[in-house]
């Protein structure tokens, strides 16, 4: 049997680390991370190895050469080019002419698993792959698979959100192979095991096992990953194999000058090391030909060959790569990881969170610091969905800014243009600039059109010829943050692949300027506003909504939207009053009371002076709440019970039929009564708006509302517009001929209630998976989280999902009457308590 590791990873995410060397030849425990896993498979039998190489080749052909040294024989595959996961391999069986079974491993990734064990279970399940599966704490930056109770796989989701973690049982890529699944793979054309291969074998019965592992295994996926997986070979957490002997409170390897220094806890030493008189080292791994100077202070480091620490110093949670000079009374604080060749001089201090990249060179009595806070904040992720959100001026800062526009400058290339716009707060105006800044030092040009509210940036990106926007607003719910909402080219939403490649130039921050001479200009565009009120009124029977002369109420909420919304308006011959419509910067946000007071007050006014509804939109023009003629107020699913229930009666009215609408998973089940009511067709998405756009572009989907305020009407625009859906209800309320109180006399009536539960997030993916094990039974669906119907006979459901920013797990559940709603929210969140106490 033949044993295929794949070795061709660049580590963007592990750099400084591997800027001259390829991920797999990173030292763990003082030996390349690929030579535990050559040595974890000739343990097990396997010696027939091939390695798939792409970066750095010669770094690990040098080193393992034919593989005798190894105790196996290894031959290797360059890439010709990049076919995928499956793809590469599928190469490689094709030029050594394999055809046998075949195990697949990353040589990237630290593990002891019982290899025999997972051949064992192939074999016995006759399967024709078999992935190697373990349970992780944090499941988000893995592929999760669920098997059903004969270990046959019967979902496969890579790298999923939160509200997609169904389980906490991981792909682990390890994977076993027969060639009646390998030879699926199409030769020369990129194809991966997750997003292809596994997919196709689910849909043969048997065809695809999973076997859970034992023992420990770890993705080095990040500095931080790579810092801890050290730290766990120190416990003695992984069984691997490290050289030499014990030494008092040490394992040291041969010619090393130990004497006087002094250890505590648990610790590494490579091979002709000095350690001189008073150096003291705790629970850290220092590698060959290092010299650590008499006073040396080392705790929780890893030092590559060749470094060199003068006296007195003070490491601390750090990581040196080779050759690294600190001298004297230097002091590196924790988080510092510091690159090849690279000088720390004396009385020098690096403070928390630095990297510093191979061959710099800090001064004598210097202070190196980050860039404060958002280093530490965002060291694994920028990006939730299509956002970047955080403290003003605290996390999202200038210099922040103007990175994240250099790694999205990077990334649509040189000579590209990016569309920019903003609110009226101050804060927004600082962020932009620098954003601007970093986009043009990549050689983007900047389309800048200043305050402008989201819905005419996404028309405007629709209409350009550009590689995507940013907008930049004040948080509408929380005035301390603000937020940086990213779209893709036509104006959709950034996918995640996308957003996944910005965070990587981010992270790496390897990404290229522009030549002198190639340096970004900025564009201002004209007519934007002309060119949105043509089309928005193009969409709609503006004469209809004329005859109805409707008077109405309108809260701008002092955004963007009181500069054109009103001349939109003036083509209707409305009787308007306008409430807060003038930019105030310091009231673009509003709490749950102000929001309150602001929607009891609009309906104060609506009933006072006897005007058919009334309005308030969100500062960014995108969402709106709504009132009634009798005062009653339209939030979140009242409202989207409302809008849907007007959208179905307008279009029978018209002589159409509605055959399908989209809603989120938690939108209350008034909203499935309707559909079931008038004949049409629901479709569930998850609560995010890139989500509602992908159902608008779904086949017969004429309406997607939202539970937040947002609709879409797809015959008008992909995203929801608040300006517009104020006018579409208009224009709804003139073809019914009704006021909204006589569309909400005979709504159907449901009630939510909602618990959270506290919930580390080591904890959510194991409450996942005993969530779906309790409702395995049960009528479920799987869009976002776990949502089930406990109880037969009844649509009362429970929502089960895990929140994406904080750790908590919300459960969520609707019912006929309140009470029941309450009792059943009760129960679940005792329930995840008790789940999130369960052992694996």
């Amino acid at each position: 049997m033949k044993a295929i590791i794949m070795a061709g990873g660049f580590g963007t995410r592990l750099r400084p680390l591997t800027m001259n060397l390829p991920k797999p030849m990173v030292p763990m425990m003082n030996r390349p991370m690929m030579e535990h896993i050559v040595r974890l498979l000739a343990r097990h039998g396997m010696t027939d190895l091939t390695s798939l190489l792409y970066f750095h080749p010669d770094a690990i052909t040098s080193h393992f050469g034919d593989g005798s040294a190894f105790g196996c024989t290894m031959e290797y595959v360059r890439a010709e080019a990049d076919f995928g996961t499956a793809g590469s391999v599928r190469n490689a069986t094709e030029q050594l002419g394999i055809n046998e079974r075949i195990l697949i491993i990353s040589g990237d990734v630290l593990t002891d698993f019982d290899l025999t064990a997972a051949l064992k279970f192939h074999e016995k399940k006759k399967a024709q792959a078999t992935i190697v599966l373990t349970h992780a704490k944090n499941p988000l930056q893995f592929g999760i698979v669920m098997t059903n109770p004969d270990r046959e796989i019967t979902r496969f989701l890579e790298k999923p959100s939160w509200g997609e973690v169904f389980s906490d049982t991981i792909n682990t890529g390890i994977y076993i192979l027969e060639p009646e699944a390998y030879n699926e793979i199409p030769y020369k054309r990129e194809f991966d095991f997750s997003k292809d291969l596994f997919p196709l074998l689910l849909k043969r019965k048997g065809a695809l096992a999973g076997h859970i592992a034992e023992g420990y295994w770890r993705d080095i996926g990040n500095l931080s990953e790579y810092h801890e997986a050290h730290m766990d070979a120190l416990a003695g957490m992984v069984d691997i194999e490290i050289e030499g002997k014990r030494h008092n409170g040490a394992i040291v390897e041969q010619d090393c000058q130990i004497e006087g220094a002094r250890f505590r806890g648990q610790n590494a030493i490579a091979r002709g090391t000095i350690t001189e008189e008073g150096a003291m080292i705790t629970n850290s791994i220092v590698g060959a030909d290092c010299h650590i100077e008499a006073g040396a202070i080392v705790e929780n480091s890893i030092l590559w060959n060749g470094t060199r620490v003068g006296r007195n110093a003070s490491l601390s949670h750090m990581v040196a790569c080779y050759n690294v000079v600190i001298g004297d009374r230097a002091t590196i604080d924790e988080n510092v990881f510091i690159g090849e060749g690279s000088q720390i001089a004396e009385n020098a201090r690096v403070l928390s969170n630095v990297k510093l990249w191979p061959g710099k060179r800090v001064e004598s009595g210097a202070t190196l610091q980050t860039s404060l806070v958002w280093e530490d904040r965002w060291n694994r992720e920028l990006f939730t969905n299509s956002r970047i959100s955080g403290t003003s001026n605290i996390e999202l800062i200038p210099e922040f800014a103007a990175k994240v526009g250099a790694s999205l400058g990077a990334h649509v290339g040189l000579g590209q243009r990016v569309v920019i716009s903003r609110d009226s707060d101050p804060g927004s105006r600082v962020l932009s600039r620098a954003l601007v800044s970093g986009l043009m030092s990549a050689g983007v040009v900047v389309v800048d059109m200043q305050q402008t509210p989201i819905p005419l940036t996404r028309h405007h990106l629709r209409d350009a010829r550009s590689s995507g926007g940013v907008h930049i607003r004040k948080n509408p719910i929380d005035r301390r943050r603000s937020d940086m909402i990213f779209f893709d080219s036509g104006g959709y939403d950034l996918p995640s692949n996308k957003s996944k490649a910005i965070e990587r130039y981010f992270f790496g921050e390897d990404f290229p300027r522009a030549q002198f001479d190639q340096v970004g200009t900025i564009e201002f565009p004209a007519h934007t506003g002309e060119i949105y009120t043509k089309r928005f009124l193009s969409a709609l029977d503006t004469d209809l909504i004329t005859r109805a002369h409707f008077k109405i109420a309108i809260d701008y909420a002092n955004g963007i939207a009181s500069t054109i919304f009103p001349n939109i308006l003036g083509a209707f011959g409305s009787e308007v009053v306008s409430i807060n419509a003038y930019l105030e910067p310091s009231r673009l946000t509003r709490g749950r009371e102000e929001f309150d007071r602001s929607t009891r007050h609009l309906a104060n006014v609506v009933r006072s002076l006897s005007y058919q509804m009334g309005f308030i939109l969100d500062a960014g023009g995108e969402r709106v709440g709504l009132v009634d003629e009798n005062g009653n107020i339209y939030i979140n699913n009242s409202l989207l019970t409302i809008l849907t229930k007007l959208f179905f009666e307008s279009e029978i009215k018209r002589g159409r039929s509605v055959k399908k609408i989209a809603v989120p998973i938690s939108a209350t089940s008034e909203v499935e009564e309707l559909a079931q009511e008038y004949g049409a067709e629901i479709t569930y998405t998850k609560n995010t708006h890139a989500d509602m756009m992908r159902a608008a572009s779904e086949e017969d989907v004429s309406f997607v509302g939202g539970t937040l305020g947002g609709a879409i009407f797809p015959d008008y625009f992909f995203a929801v517009d608040g300006m517009f859906t104020v006018a579409k209800t208009m224009e709804m309320l003139a073809v019914v001929e009704k006021n909204l109180g006589d569309i909400a006399h005979d709504m159907p009536r449901h009630a939510q209630a909602r618990k959270q539960v506290f919930c580390p997030t080591d904890d959510l993916g194991k409450v996942m998976r005993q969530a779906m094990d309790h409702s395995r039974d049960m009528k479920k669906v799987l869009v976002d989280g776990i949502k089930f119907y406990p109880h037969d006979g009844t649509n009362a459901w429970v929502l089960v999902i895990p929140e994406k920013e904080r750790p908590y797990c919300t459960v969520l559940t609707d019912a006929r009457e309140e009470r029941e709603a309450t009792k059943l929210a009760e129960e679940y969140a005792d329930l995840v308590e008790e789940w999130k106490k369960a052992g694996n």
